[in-house]
């Protein structure tokens, strides 16, 4: 790529107190509190917040903004297709996939040349419920952090579910209570049980049902059952999937000695994992692991990149070593749900 000066990309794309700002748009990216234009990279709360005057989205993310939020989270919304163009006053923008949950999208900003892509959150490896991550050439590359550090690998997430298996088959007394974040994950993990043989009904906590089933019309799921109408008998050996929250409160009594797990990158660091009570950890993230994010920073061509929400000085150190120039964003307000397991109640790790 040809390289252009940071000063004029900050410029373009400025940071916010509300989050990003094309000026010569006229739009922000992700903001945080309401504005006039947002262009919406994913569902994820951290990302996409109600009250906006106008949104422009993939379909499946206004889809789920709709189901989240109600009929009238924003005051228009236009979906957009995968690689559309579209002008917006002084800039050209389009939407390419994330490979982080269905709908997900990094968000190419073109203005006289210069080519900025913000990637939003994204992965670079197979996932069953959502197109795979594409990359996307550019000048400036604005990349997440969330397992900004070596130390993250998230291995094969194929592995992780016949790991659960095996439980299952080992214990068919025990019910085994998956915790896993509502929107991307559950459904992953779903699909990857599928995809590796369970054939049988998998239980879901309440607060899954609506966004499952909304998955469930794209993606053979299988057979889906509400877990408040099950008999505790009839739970002994099942597989139910429940907001990490749900693992250990009033919720899982109705199980017969739950096994509990957590699907999430978080549960790489085990200490972590034993904290929580978490009795089998499996490693399945829906980021980018350090070697996706490096990986991905070098196939983009990007000669600047900017890192926000996570690990940011890690990754901004590894650019430098590399000749790249880079820099930390610190934007506030993202991240905020999967940032790590402390906060269980929601997130997308």
């Amino acid at each position: 790529m040809a390289y252009l000066s940071v000063m004029r990309a900050e410029e373009l794309l400025t940071p916010t107190p509300a989050g990003l700002c094309c000026r010569p748009g006229g739009f922000h990216i992700d903001p945080v509190r309401p504005v006039a234009r947002a262009l919406i990279t994913h569902g994820h709360s951290d990302h996409a917040r109600p009250g906006h005057g106008a949104v422009l989205a993939t379909p499946e993310t206004i889809d789920l903004m709709r189901l989240r939020y109600g009929e009238d989270f924003a005051g228009s919304a236009q979906p957009i297709r995968y690689g559309e163009p579209l002008r917006l006053d002084g800039a050209t923008v389009s939407f390419h996939p994330a490979g982080h949950v269905l709908g997900s999208a990094q968000i190419l900003v073109e203005v006289e040349g210069l080519r900025i892509v913000a990637s939003g959150d994204y992965k670079d490896v197979p996932d069953p419920t959502c197109l795979p991550f594409e990359p996307v050439g550019c000048d400036v590359f604005i990349t997440e952090a969330t397992f900004g550090l070596p130390v993250f690998c998230h291995g094969d997430p194929e592995a992780e579910i016949a790991k659960l298996m095996r439980s299952v088959a080992l214990f068919p007394e025990r019910a085994h209570l998956v915790g896993a974040y509502s929107l991307g994950k559950a459904q992953r993990v779903i699909a990857l049980l599928r995809a590796g043989g369970y054939d049988k009904p998998i239980y879901l906590h309440g607060a899954m049902e609506t966004i499952t089933q909304y998955y469930a019309r794209r993606i053979d799921l299988g057979a889906l059952r509400p877990a408040r109408d099950a008999a505790k008998a009839d739970l002994a050996g099942a597989i139910a999937i429940c907001p990490p929250s749900s693992l250990n409160d009033r919720w899982s009594r109705r199980f017969p000695d739950p096994v509990t797990a957590f699907a999430s990158g978080w549960m790489r660091i085990r200490a972590r994992a034993r904290q929580r009570g978490v009795e089998l950890p499996l490693v399945i993230s829906d980021h980018a692991d350090w070697d996706g994010l490096t990986a991905t920073i070098a196939a983009t061509g990007a000669s600047d990149v900017w890192v926000t929400h996570g690990a940011e000085e890690a990754l901004v150190h590894w650019c430098a070593t590399r000749g790249l120039k880079a820099r930390p964003l610190h934007m506030i307000g993202y991240g905020e749900e999967d940032a790590d397991p402390e906060n269980l109640a929601g997130g997308d790790a």
